[in-house]
């Protein structure tokens, strides 16, 4: 045999092993990264966690929660998650379901707001207590009153620009109004009575 097919052979022999070998490798490494690795996956990737909850009222509540757990004085035997959870459903059907119909006035704005079934119940809850917070705000006056199948709310100003403002904000910006939201549901969490 001449020493050039020795050569050949043994290189191809090599080039075999070689690409067996590496072809193992990429196996094996192709292995460690499948998903089912779940334990190195989570080691892997905990610098990332998300911050959102999925869900806006789970949320909430969740924020509620550390608020509450965090407060030495927290009184457990009066904690009522549950009326906070309704709260937030009052808050989620007046805020999506219910049909509001405004109607400029020369001083303010008169928005009828309708529903059924529970939006109905969430209408005649919220409108009339919100009322009573808006007439906190300086320069309006707010005020409700009851309808058959809803509320109808009034917010007036005497000032002009409060109520091109009014105005502007329309239903859903009246309801936002204030700073008032975020006290009154750690207050509802902890048991405190409202409204």
């Amino acid at each position: 045999m001449s020493i050039n097919r020795y050569l050949f052979g043994l290189l191809v022999v090599l080039a075999v092993g070689a690409g067996a070998i590496l072809a193992g490798n990429s196996v094996v490494e192709a292995q460690d990264k499948t998903p089912l690795d779940h334990d190195r996956h989570m080691r892997g990737n905990e610098a990332v966690i998300p911050t959102m909850p999925g869900q806006d009222a789970f949320g909430a509540i969740q924020e509620i929660v550390r608020i509450l757990e965090a407060g030495p004085g927290t009184d457990w035997t009066k904690v009522d998650l549950a009326a906070l959870r309704e709260h937030l459903i009052d808050m989620n059907e007046v805020t999506l379901k219910a049909t509001a119909v405004g109607r400029a006035l020369d001083n303010g704005l008169r928005i009828d707001v309708t529903g059924s079934g529970r939006t109905l119940e969430a209408i005649r809850r919220m409108l009339p207590a919100h009322a009573r917070e808006l007439n906190g705000l300086p320069k309006w006056r707010a005020a409700t009153e009851p309808l058959p199948d809803g509320v109808r709310l009034t917010v007036t100003s005497s000032d002009p620009a409060e109520t091109a403002r009014i105005r502007g904000l329309g239903f859903i910006g009246l309801m936002v109004s204030g700073s008032h939201h975020q006290p009154h549901h750690l207050a509802m969490a902890r048991g405190d009575r409202i409204h």
